[in-house]
């Protein structure tokens, strides 16, 4: 039996999930869950199924996507079964890389690591350890080769210190994942935690967000803060900030792979 996730964004108006519902019933589909959301500010609906075609019938993909140009909305269907072939890219932070492929060992992730790319050689043995072929890139050229050799389906930037080309941006729109270590939009750029300790806040934080062409602008995914005092030197602060790191930029991860996050203009919507 055939499985798919349907993403759905239109204007809100009455009878959509009658609607929605009423095309997946005549086609015999079973629907696992539905969850939805209303913007009231920007009148926008958003909607996440999860479907279960019958063995003798097809998903009706084209009444479904006929029923979205009618609300004047935009559908996206996912495969939940699929497993995306996703590149780490990293500098020479191990934590938040070591984090994801433990989780993917224990199945935690539904994904396959391939590649870890680096513009550094220091992480080679963490793809040694994990039997993961490692690229060390010497221009941006020389990525766009790699991901391409690759099937690249998604990229996780796990404290990758280098700019993502906007060609490479574009081609993988909403599919950049990056791990910035503070609380974005606040301390943008490098060094935010030195940022942070110098104009003495009390809490800080890391961010995962989608990448665009403005740095660290992108739709924010997940984020989580950890309280500070005076007495911690920045050094304290970066080691606590590593903890945080990781786990935010794991859930995003999660949250992608298993397709519950629907994105519109800046905002993204996060279903449980």
């Amino acid at each position: 039996m055939d499985k798919m996730i349907i993403h759905l964004i239109c204007p809100d108006q009455m009878g959509i999930i009658s609607k929605l519902t009423s095309i997946l019933h005549k086609s015999m589909c079973n629907i696992l869950s539905i969850q939805q959301y209303v913007d009231k500010e920007k009148e926008k609906f958003y909607i996440r199924l999860s479907v279960q075609a019958n063995s003798d019938q097809a998903l009706p993909k084209e009444e479904l996507l006929e029923l979205s140009s009618g609300l004047n909305g935009k559908m996206n269907f996912f495969d939940p079964e699929k497993k995306l072939n996703a590149a780490i890219l990293g500098t020479k932070e191990t934590a938040p890389i070591y984090d994801l492929l433990i989780k993917n060992k224990s199945h935690e992730l539904n994904c396959n690591f391939p590649i870890i790319i680096s513009n550094h050689s220091d992480l080679s043995t963490v793809s040694n350890q994990f039997d993961i072929d490692f690229y060390k890139i010497n221009d941006n050229h020389d990525l766009a080769s790699v991901l391409y050799k690759n099937k690249i389906d998604l990229i996780i930037l796990a404290r990758y210190m280098q700019i993502i080309p906007d060609d490479i941006v574009d081609l993988y729109k909403n599919k950049i994942i990056n791990i910035h270590h503070g609380f974005l939009p606040a301390f943008k750029g490098a060094k935010p935690y030195h940022q942070a300790y110098e104009r003495g806040v009390k809490i800080v934080g890391a961010t995962a967000h989608y990448v665009t062409s403005e740095l660290d602008e992108g739709p924010i995914i997940f984020q989580d803060t950890i309280q500070i005092n005076h007495k911690h030197s920045i050094k304290d602060i970066i080691q606590l900030g590593r903890d945080i790191e990781k786990n935010v930029l794991s859930k995003a991860v999660r949250a992608h792979l298993d397709n519950k996050i629907i994105v519109h203009n800046q905002k993204t919507i996060i279903f449980d």
